[in-house]
């Protein structure tokens, strides 16, 4: 029989299989499920902060940037949709990636190696990034080497779903080409009049969202010295990777921004080289670099989807002074 009820007094702890279809159709008075967001039930995406030092030293190993339990979540999770993890492999050790997913990205922290895939040989040195469709990858270090994961497995579990077709080819990006292009943006004389000097990685494969996998959207990109970029937000969550920063380095994140285009009582990361950090949905951020010398940084989030859901509401703050 069918009760009106609070989503408070609702069991997950008994399979659905065990109950009558009647004794699964639960009914929530509107009011008080509408939005299981603010009431707790659905908890809200943490600010989370993930040093160099996890991976500085130690045997070859997974080391998962793990979530789940702020989060909610039954298995490993950065966020609601990725999981973010650091992979330290010793000179000639093989580690072994294999998740349920339809689209990982490495990028690789420092040291050189080869990934297989198959038949499929992916060789890589420091500053580079590649994607995968899904799959087992063999990642053979030809000295120390430390890559950044990221993967959309936990979208998957949520779903309930095994991965069954590729959908986009695996693509390699060289550190050299990524520095032309992004030399090439950071001379353009339109240069200072964008909101930033940035790459964004793209894949024949997802043209219509024009993203690094039909899932995830990852820029590369730098910050002069002495300058700001202005707050900005949106609704994916984004997993920061810096590459490269001088101490005088760093970003605001809060939920509100002033008229006056600053964000109110922010908090702050200080960017530390190697460091990885979780923006989550919604809140304002800006970076800025006072440090007197260029820094770089990626971004690495579930806009891919987002994009395609249109549900990105993406939101710029822009000075008319």
């Amino acid at each position: 029989m069918s009760t009106l009820t609070h989503p408070e007094t609702k069991s997950s702890a008994v399979p659905a299989t065990e109950n009558s279809a009647e004794q699964n159709a639960l009914m929530f008075e509107y009011s008080s499920a509408a939005d299981p967001v603010s009431s707790g039930s659905v908890p809200a995406i943490p600010y989370a902060e993930f040093a160099a030092d996890l991976y500085a030293t130690g045997p070859s190993r997974i080391i998962p940037l793990d979530l789940s339990k702020a989060l909610k979540s039954a298995a490993p999770a950065s966020t609601p949709s990725l999981a973010a993890s650091f992979l330290r492999i010793e000179a000639g050790d093989t580690l072994e990636t294999s998740a349920n997913s339809t689209s990982e990205l490495f990028y690789v922290i420092c040291g050189s190696g080869v990934s297989n895939v198959g038949d499929r040989e992916i060789r890589w040195s420091q500053g580079d990034f590649f994607t995968l469709p899904g799959s087992t990858a063999r990642h053979r270090a030809q000295e120390t080497s430390a890559l950044y994961w990221v993967n959309d497995q936990p979208l998957l579990d949520y779903l309930g779903v095994q991965r069954s077709h590729p959908r986009f080819a695996p693509a390699h990006y060289t550190r050299s080409e990524l520095t032309k292009a992004l030399e090439q943006a950071a001379n353009d004389p339109q240069a200072a009049t964008r909101s930033r000097v940035s790459l964004i990685l793209g894949n024949p494969g997802c043209m219509q969202t024009m993203t690094v996998t039909h899932v995830l959207w990852a820029m590369y990109g730098l910050i002069e010295p002495n300058t700001r970029q202005l707050p900005h937000r949106h609704q994916s969550v984004a997993l920061d990777l810096i590459i490269d920063a001088k101490p005088g380095c760093y970003t605001l994140v809060g939920t509100e921004l002033g008229s006056d285009g600053h964000i109110k009582n922010p908090t702050r990361v200080d960017w530390k080289s190697g460091a990885a950090f979780v923006t989550p949905p919604g809140y304002w951020h800006e970076h800025r670099n006072e440090s007197g010398e260029r820094a770089y940084l990626t971004p690495i989030q579930d806009a891919g989807l987002h994009t395609y859901l249109r549900t990105l509401d993406i939101t710029f703050y822009k000075d008319d002074d």
